[in-house]
Formats: C-alpha cells, sequence, structure tokens
C-alpha cells in the first residue's frame, strides 16, 4: 500500500521542481485558490478577492511540464486526446487544468487549496457568513432528519457548509459520504467515504457516482451525503431520500433555491430511465425539504442568502412551492465597500413546526418573527 506521508513528500518535492512559480502562493495560508490563465498571468483568491500576482512560468512548455507531472503523479492522462485534467491533489486540494488548443491563451490551471482547518457555525457566525438563530434553526433540521441540498456558485462556500452541517449528525447514525474527488471532512461518529474512480485508457474499470450511490444503499446507511450532485446520480439521490434515509445531503450549482429544485430535475432526466417529467418533480418536492443558499458577494465574502422550505407538492401549472423560512436583506455598504446587511426570519412558520414542538426542541415559534423594520418595509404579518 502507498505511504500517505511518502506521497506527500514526493508531492512538495514535485512543487519545488515544476511548480516553483506559485509555491509561495500554495504555501500562503491566507490564498484560497490559484488560477493560472497563462505562463504570464497568474491571479489568486485571497480573502474572496481576486488578485493578479508578479509570478510566472518561463514559458508555455515549462507550465505543460508542470501539468503533466502532477497528473502523471495522481495517475491521470492528459495530452491532445485528454486535454483536461481534473484531480485531487496528497493535500486534498483540487486541482483543474486545460491544454491547447481547447485553452486558447495557453495550458490554464486551477489549484483550489484545502483549508487546513476543520470549520465550524462558530467560524461562520464570526465571519458574518450566518446567523445565530438561523444555524440553530439548521441544527434542528439536522436532528430532525430533513433531506436538505446547498446551493451556490463555484467558490461558494457549499462544500465548508456541507462539511459544517454533515458534522452536526447524531453520532448514533451510519453516514455514507459519496464524493468525485475527496473534499469532505464530516467528523462524525460512524462514517464511510466513497470516491469514484475513472477508467483506464480504454474506460474499463470505471466507478461513477451513481454506481456507488446504488452500493451505499445496500450498505445500511442511515442517511447519504453527496458532496456535489451534477449527473444523472440526481435521481438516485432523490430516490434514496424518498425510501427511508432521511437526512441525507448533496451540493448543487444553482443561483436561488427554485433554480437547485430546477437543476436537480434536469440532472435527474439526464440518464436513461425516461422517467415522465411530472413523476420526477412530485419525487424532487417530496424528497427535498431544505435548500440552504450560500453565495460570495462582491465584496468577497461568503453569506447564506435563503433558507427556504419546499413545500410537498406543486401547483397546478407544475412549479414547486418554496417559501423563504430566512432571508437574507442588504442594507447598504460600509465607505470600503463591505456590504451591510442581515439573514432574518421572514415570518414565515415551517411546516414542521409541530415536530419541533413534539420533540421539545428549545426552537419557540417567536424566533421567527420578523425584525419590525422588515414587517414595515414588506407590510409582513408577525407570526402568531
Amino acid at each position: 500500500m502507498s505511504d500517505p506521508k511518502r506521497n506527500m513528500t514526493v508531492f512538495e518535492d514535485s512543487i519545488a521542481t515544476f511548480l516553483s512559480p506559485i509555491a509561495e502562493y500554495l504555501a500562503d495560508d491566507t490564498v484560497s485558490e490559484v488560477m493560472i490563465n497563462s505562463p504570464s498571468e497568474i491571479f489568486v483568491e485571497r480573502r474572496g478577492m481576486i488578485e493578479k500576482t508578479p509570478a510566472v512560468f518561463r514559458d508555455e512548455q515549462a507550465l505543460v511540464a508542470a501539468v503533466r507531472n502532477i497528473a502523471q503523479f495522481v495517475g491521470r492522462r492528459i495530452d491532445e486526446d485528454n486535454p483536461v485534467l481534473d484531480a485531487r491533489l496528497p493535500d486534498g486540494s483540487r486541482i483543474c487544468a486545460v491544454l491547447p488548443p481547447c485553452s486558447r491563451k495557453g495550458t490554464t490551471l486551477s489549484i483550489r487549496k484545502f483549508s487546513k482547518s476543520t470549520p465550524t457555525f462558530v467560524d461562520m457566525i464570526n465571519r458574518g457568513s450566518i446567523t445565530k438563530e438561523a444555524a440553530r434553526f439548521l441544527d434542528v433540521c439536522i436532528f430532525l432528519a430533513k433531506n436538505t441540498i446547498i446551493s451556490g456558485g463555484t467558490g461558494s462556500g457549499k462544500t465548508t457548509l456541507l462539511n459544517i452541517l454533515g458534522s452536526r449528525i447524531p453520532a448514533s447514525q451510519r453516514v455514507l459520504v459519496i464524493e468525485d474527488s475527496s473534499e469532505l471532512k464530516i467528523h462524525t461518529e460512524h462514517i464511510v467515504f466513497f470516491e469514484t474512480k475513472h477508467g483506464d485508457e480504454t474506460g474499463k474499470g470505471a466507478v461513477s457516482i451513481r454506481d456507488l450511490i446504488r452500493a451505499a444503499l445496500r450498505l445500511r446507511p442511515d442517511r447519504i451525503v453527496v458532496g456535489e450532485v451534477r449527473g444523472p446520480e440526481a435521481l438516485d439521490l432523490i430516490t434514496a431520500m424518498n425510501t427511508g434515509h432521511g437526512g441525507s445531503m448533496g451540493t448543487a450549482h444553482a443561483n436561488t433555491p427554485y433554480d437547485a429544485l430546477v437543476r436537480l430535475e434536469t440532472l435527474a432526466m439526464m440518464g436513461d430511465s425516461n422517467v415522465p417529467v411530472a413523476a420526477i418533480r412530485r419525487q424532487i418536492c417530496s424528497a427535498i425539504h431544505i435548500v440552504v443558499q450560500i453565495k460570495r458577494m462582491s465584496d468577497g465574502s461568503r453569506r447564506v442568502t435563503n433558507i427556504a422550505e419546499i413545500l410537498p407538492e406543486v401547483d397546478d401549472a407544475g412549479r414547486y412551492l418554496v417559501q423563504d423560512i430566512y432571508k437574507f436583506i442588504q442594507r447598504g455598504r460600509t465607505e470600503d465597500g463591505k456590504i451591510i446587511g442581515e439573514l432574518i426570519p421572514t415570518g414565515t412558520l415551517p411546516s414542521f413546526m409541530h415536530e419541533i414542538e413534539t420533540n421539545r426542541l428549545p426552537f419557540t415559534r417567536d424566533r421567527f418573527t420578523p425584525p419590525e423594520w422588515y414587517v414595515q418595509m414588506k407590510g409582513s404579518p408577525k407570526v402568531a
């Protein structure tokens, strides 16, 4: 078996040799992503903001050599026939590279660095990404085994939030985590991690997320967590959520909670199951209880902008019924451009309020009362 420590040492030696122009940024804990657009155009993301660096590679050949060395190290191929590389580095960082002519400016490479720290709700609250009340409500949803989708754009913080929510799952429950490339660091007592496997040069031996979800269903899971839903496995996850695996979770790329449901619907129809659209919609609205929308704001901060409940039915036109329980309201900006706003309750009670009360959870109805300024602004009724 391979030695992880030895692999890490070999990789560090590789950085020193092939990635020396960006080594300082890979070692900088304030840098979350390194983006190479071409040998002479390198950017980094630092504290949510993108900035250009003076770093350059000697020439295109030097950059290609670095990419091919990384591909060889992680057991993947990147060449004219396979110009795209998507892989996980030994330290957990994600790497994606595209070769010319698909990348017109030259070889393009992005390294999303793996966070060394274990995120918590306290960290998000201190950063202003979520409020204490909203975090407690999500804790309630996890305890009540509400199926949850975290929605957002690339780099918005979906994986970080999924790590936090997954780590709040009761220790008595068996959790199976399925990912394309392992990124999640969920900490709970009974957990199993699965990762997809790419096929060989002829395509043989590949194991997809869909294959792993089907296998997971035979391994007595209480909850299934899918790192990112981006293919026909959406239908398998939805089916699992509808068949006794409450409290399952996943992430999806979408701009709003409603768009997240539409995306799941589209992904579920990508397979060869030929399930009617109406049936898929009813399965989705029955399976998904909560959608948490997270967004990277223009000032570089990441904020939860919506915590929405999905009602278990569609309207007469076949549209999903989505109601915001919490919503972020921007109220202005500071002189240095920082966004001023609040994640507030909208005054809408969740349909499972009776479950909260029956289980004697310390989350009373008055906590859903919106602030007075919001009531006046929207004419919203207070919660009775």
